[in-house]
């Protein structure tokens, strides 16, 4: 561990977690660079660079800027805010299935903008808007129920109430989409498998304004998660208000969650499977919040690159969905070895 001092204000850093979210940062933008290059009309990986900084000729500048860059955008943003999110409510619950598509949120989110798509016929904005709102009122109904007077909210009350609200929500989901006509039914289909096709600045900017706020706001709030994970006993020993932090970590993960939901559609397992592949990198324990959003990003950036290149075009949800399935697979099996060892 090395700590950075200036004047009064001073940081802690560990060499291994630093070197790891470098080379993550990297995966992930070289990963961006090469989907903004890929699709009918090739562009290299140089003349990519040169056109995003406006040195380019017209045509491939309006190509890269216009049309290709605001979806690799909104992957990494996407990607960033899922792994971030994943990362919070994982150490909130102190259980690695503890993610926010596995405890209701992300479902939450697909049914405001069901609701929207299929009963009320809103528009790009008000499905953003819906999203949002299911989002944070499954998150605030979950919560509320969770809560007990004096004994605040305990993480597996918090993970067994959200699956019983994702189960519910989900089934609530499959009767929307039966009742709809055929045309809306493959919308809402569609939507709800995460998807970056089509999306342009009106999904990158709201979601980079958001994460603005966010992100600044989660990791400000590390040092005290962090203290959290000891038991709330401890914690309070040590000066942590926990119930408060709790509550204020909520709130940020719901407001990441919503807003990646609300760009890209429900993208599954990205934040299940980045706080973990975090934590075996950095091989360092507690929360982890940058490399998660760091693994997250590099994880949404690289399926994008994936199902651009496979045969037959598919949303970057499916690709997301079997890698998540096999990592799940994977981590199930080795925690089973270990146990009986």
């Amino acid at each position: 561990m090395r700590v950075l001092r200036a004047g009064g204000v001073s940081l802690r850093w560990e060499p291994r977690a630093a070197a790891v979210c470098g080379v993550l940062a990297a995966v992930a933008a070289c990963a961006a660079v090469l989907v903004v290059g890929s699709g009918e009309f090739p562009i290299s990986p140089p003349d990519v660079v040169r056109a995003v900084a406006g040195q380019g000729d017209r045509a491939t500048e309006f190509i890269v800027r216009t049309l290709r860059l605001p979806r690799a955008v909104t992957g990494l943003l996407a990607g960033l805010a899922l792994g971030l999110s994943g990362a919070i409510f994982q150490s909130i619950s102190r259980n690695p299935l503890g993610s926010p598509d596995l405890i209701g949120f992300t479902t939450g989110s697909a049914t405001g903008a069901l609701l929207q798509i299929l009963v009320f016929g809103g528009g790009a904005v008000a499905i953003t808007v819906s999203s949002v709102a299911g989002a944070v009122l499954t998150a605030l109904a979950v919560y509320l129920v969770a809560y007990r007077p004096g004994g605040g909210v305990h993480g597996v009350r918090l993970v067994l109430i959200g699956v019983a609200a994702a189960a519910m929500l989900e089934a609530f989901n499959s009767y929307l989409i039966t009742r709809a006509e055929l045309r809306e039914a493959y919308e809402a289909a569609f939507w709800l498998t995460g998807s970056l096709n089509g999306r342009d600045w009106d999904q990158a900017v709201p979601l980079a304004l958001a994460l603005a706020v966010l992100v600044p706001a989660a990791l400000l709030l590390a040092r005290p998660l962090g203290m959290g994970e000891l038991g709330d006993d401890a914690a309070q020993a040590l000066g942590v208000p926990v119930q408060r932090t709790r509550a204020l970590l909520t709130v940020a993960g719901v407001g990441l969650v919503a807003a990646a939901t609300a760009a890209a559609g429900p993208v599954p397992f990205v934040a299940l499977a980045a706080p973990q592949l975090a934590r075996r990198l950095t091989r360092r324990p507690g929360a982890q919040l940058l490399p998660a959003a760091l693994t997250g990003a590099a994880l949404l950036a690289c399926g994008d690159l994936i199902s651009l290149h496979l045969p037959v075009a598919v949303p970057v949800g499916v690709v997301t969905g079997v890698l998540g399935g096999v990592y799940l697979a994977w981590l199930l099996s080795t925690t089973g070895r270990k146990g009986t060892t």
